[in-house]
Parts: structure tokens; sequence; C-alpha cells
């Protein structure tokens, strides 16, 4: 079994500040999943046993797909590991859509990757293309869960945060449970301490 937090810490990818979340949120640390995934063996070992996870469970998968940019790496080596079909949707003007040349077909069975899971909302919209064009989402799966999620077989409980359809699995290869503060109720920022969104000083 890998120890993930450990991963996490010798790749320099748990980032301790005062960060601004995708789902904007306020938070002291930050996983920084592109210095773990930059080492391709590390990113093999990970996709392999996340891919383990996902044939244990008994699901078809025909296509993984990611959300740009933060996901690529991660799918990527998904399937590889799966031996499917890999794409990517990619924000264009804001909006999540599916482009350079990528198609899916009716009914094929899509599973959904992200380097990390928040709530979820990145990997719904690119769920939500892809439902639209036909497809079939499967399940989600992230490198690392930061807990607002149940992870498929947890006996933890998805909080009202989480934005994923509770009917289908999240496989996740570990839980980080950070605190995350409101803006307006943000201690850091309270303290005159201004939040960074991580990739803009860089982070």
């Amino acid at each position: 079994m890998i120890n993930l937090e450990k991963i996490y810490k010798d790749s320099g990818a748990l980032l301790e500040g005062h960060f601004l979340l995708s789902s904007g949120k306020h938070s002291r640390y930050y996983l920084q999943s592109a210095k773990v995934l930059e080492q391709p063996k590390t990113a093999e070992l990970l996709a392999k046993e996340l891919a383990n996870m996902i044939k244990q469970s008994n699901i078809k998968v025909d296509t993984v797909c990611s959300p740009a940019l933060g996901g690529i790496l991660a799918g990527y080596e998904l399937a590889r590991a799966l031996d499917v079909r890999f794409i990517f949707v990619e924000r264009v003007n804001s909006k999540m859509t599916l482009r350079r040349g990528f198609e899916v077909s009716k009914d094929e069975k899509i599973l959904i990757c992200e380097d990390i899971i928040t709530t979820g909302g990145s990997a719904l919209e690119a769920s939500e293309v892809l439902q639209n064009l036909g497809a079939k989402t499967v399940g989600f799966a992230a490198i690392a869960n930061r807990g607002f999620c149940k992870i498929y077989g947890s006996d933890e409980v998805a909080t009202k945060e989480c934005k994923l359809p509770k009917e289908l699995p999240l496989f996740a290869l570990g839980d980080f449970k950070f605190e995350v503060y409101d803006p307006d109720s943000c201690p850091m920022c309270k303290d005159g301490s201004v939040a960074i969104k991580p990739g803009s000083r860089g982070n």
C-alpha cells in the first residue's frame, strides 16, 4: 500500500501558505500534484495503484477523460494503466469544451480523472459535456481527494459541498482533509494576508 502523504511531502508537493482554491475557498495548504507527477516513475506507480482499485470494482471503462490542464498527466497515465483511450476537455471562453478532433460515441463509457478532487466541480463539468454528446459517465477518479466527496469503499460520508453525483463511484488513493474557509471568514485574511492562486507566484 502506498503512503500518499509521504509521496507528496517527498516531492515538495504539499505547500503551506495562504491559497485561493479553484472552489473560491481559502486554505493554509495546497496539493501541487504537478510536482508529484513530474517524475514519470511516480506517476506510473500512482496510476497503476488507482487502476487496480478501478478494476476491482468491475466497472467497464472505454475511455478516460480529464479536464485540462491539471488532470491531463494523471488521466493519461491512468488510461495507460487501464489500457484504454485518453481524451481531455478544456475551457474555451470559460466554458468546458471537447475539441482538437476528439469525439465520443453514444453510450461510450467514460471515467473522468482529475489530479485532485476538491468539490468535484470541474470533473462534473467535464462529465456533463460528454454526456451531452451521448457518452455515459461511469465514475470519477483522482490521485487524491480533499475529503469533501466520498471515496469508493470508504466509510466516510460526503459533505454538502461535494458536487459529484452520489450514485457514481469516486476512486482516489487517499484523503487530505485540510480546513478550508470562505473568504469572509478566513483567519489568514483577517490577519492581513492575501490569498494567492497556486501557480501565480511560482507555486
